[in-house]
């Protein structure tokens, strides 16, 4: 399959990044690629999905990312995988050694290892520029679960109707499940049995990156976990802060210690970005230093700074996202900055994912949550029209109109987008320009 068929079937097929923001996948497809990564850090804490598809589908995914390796010309690919997935890795090693340009990159049990800069760099040694994109260094990086979805299109015929979720922390049983794309949280919750604290909050994503959703809200391709935490709880009392008190906060309770920044893993790559000198200039108001608030732009959002190194409490990263959507809001860009050379004390800076989930109060949730793929039976779905970066997919389905799982109900728009399709059959009950909504028979009855 060469590189321009592969892209196609991806983008008909609604293959987006499967995690994080949902970068179409086809867009990836780069004959500069000399290196692609499989990312199998998961990098937040309490996270499983990946490790559990990987190990169970060794031989299907191993095979595919060889495929799309052969298709851009690369010649070395890699598997970026924590030490500590034993049983993945001895997956892996009965697998890999039919493709010899195929490799293990292993991973310390650190956060955020998961983070494509960090990620390249552990098995590369290449720095990405700050704000550039891997492929300036000859390097993409693709998610575990993206490239099964890619096998399932090849092989299957399969496009991405429906998501591997893990529903963890305050439940009866964690567990990963496989619903349809559209599925309510609150019906994706229920399949890990009722929660075990009143008046829970689903934290939709990881607890560092993730926010705080509804049981109305639908699932999407980038859904890959639910945590069903207590109102109580030190991430989503966090969550709940106001931005201008976070910011009157860090005026009284600054000390400039350099916590936030000794333990940045973008400034430990040596790029510009120091979250104590934004601190003390945004609080105090100084614009002396421009380059400070316009270094905002290659904070990656991990969270370390304002969730684990800050011993006052406070949230350098809010702030900083705050900053940074103001200046992309008035049409700036981030500059062109050169990194500088990775230290050594970049080795004694990393922060163990155990002291991380202690922090957060996780510990206790750190439970197994099995891969279930049993069919899950659901009777009406909200399909979200834009769930990747780019141009919303254009509906061609209208009102009464009957569909099928699988079948396209959005086609790609100009530009960056990706087919969407239906994920359950049904009738076609409402379409605008955000969303379809479809219901079964026994859906419809039901209302």
């Amino acid at each position: 399959m060469d590189m321009k068929e592969l892209s196609m079937l991806m983008q008909q097929n609604g293959i987006v990044g499967a995690g994080g923001a949902g970068f179409p996948t086809y867009a990836k497809l780069n004959e500069n690629a000399e290196t692609i990564i499989l990312n199998c850090a998961e990098c937040e804490p309490l996270l499983r999905l990946h490790r559990q598809l990987l190990e169970k589908y060794a031989q299907e995914i191993v095979d595919t990312f060889h495929l799309i390796g052969e298709a851009v010309g690369a010649k070395e690919v890699i598997i970026g995988i924590k030490k500590a997935y034993t049983r993945t890795i001895e997956a892996l090693n009965s697998v890999i050694g039919a493709y010899p340009e195929v490799r293990l990159g292993l991973l310390d049990e650190v956060y955020p290892a998961g983070d494509e800069v960090v990620l390249i760099y552990e098995v590369t040694g290449k720095v990405v520029r700050p704000g550039g994109l891997p492929i300036e260094c000859g390097v993409a990086v693709f998610n575990v679960e993206t490239v099964y979805n890619v096998y399932r299109a090849i092989n299957q015929q399969t496009p991405v109707m429906d998501k591997l979720v893990s529903v963890v922390a305050e439940v009866e049983h964690p567990v990963t499940v496989r619903v349809p794309i559209g599925t309510s949280i609150e019906e994706t919750v229920r399949l890990a049995g009722a929660a075990t604290t009143p008046n829970p909050v689903y934290f939709i994503g990881g607890p560092m990156m993730g926010f705080i959703g509804s049981g109305s809200q639908p699932v999407t391709k980038t859904t890959n976990a639910v945590l069903v935490l207590p109102e109580s709880h030190y991430i989503i009392q966090r969550k709940r802060q106001k931005v201008s008190i976070d910011l009157k906060r860090a005026a009284a309770c600054c000390c400039q210690c350099s916590m936030c920044t000794d333990l940045c893993p973008r400034n430990r790559l040596g790029h510009p970005i120091e979250p104590h000198l934004f601190m003390r200039a945004a609080t105090c108001k100084d614009v002396q230093k421009p380059d400070i608030f316009v270094n905002t732009f290659f904070c990656s959002s991990c969270g370390l700074c304002e969730m684990y190194s800050c011993f006052q409490g406070l949230s350098p990263r809010t702030l900083m996202a705050e900053y940074k959507a103001g200046l992309r809001s008035h049409g700036l860009k981030p500059p062109a900055v050169v990194p500088k050379p990775v230290g050594e004390e970049r080795e004694y800076r990393k922060v163990p994912m155990e002291r991380l989930m202690a922090r957060l109060d996780l510990t206790k949730y750190n439970r197994e949550a099995p891969l279930d793929e049993s069919a899950v039976p659901v009777h009406r779905v909200k399909i979200m029209l834009s769930q990747h970066i780019g141009a919303p997919a254009s509906p061609i389905v209208k009102q009464g109109d009957t569909v099928a799982a699988g079948q396209m109900i959005a086609e790609p728009a100009k530009g960056l987008s990706v087919g969407i399709h239906a994920s359950i059959d049904g009738v076609v009950k409402e379409v605008s320009e955000k969303y379809v909504i479809i219901e079964t028979q026994e859906g419809r009855a039901g209302k």
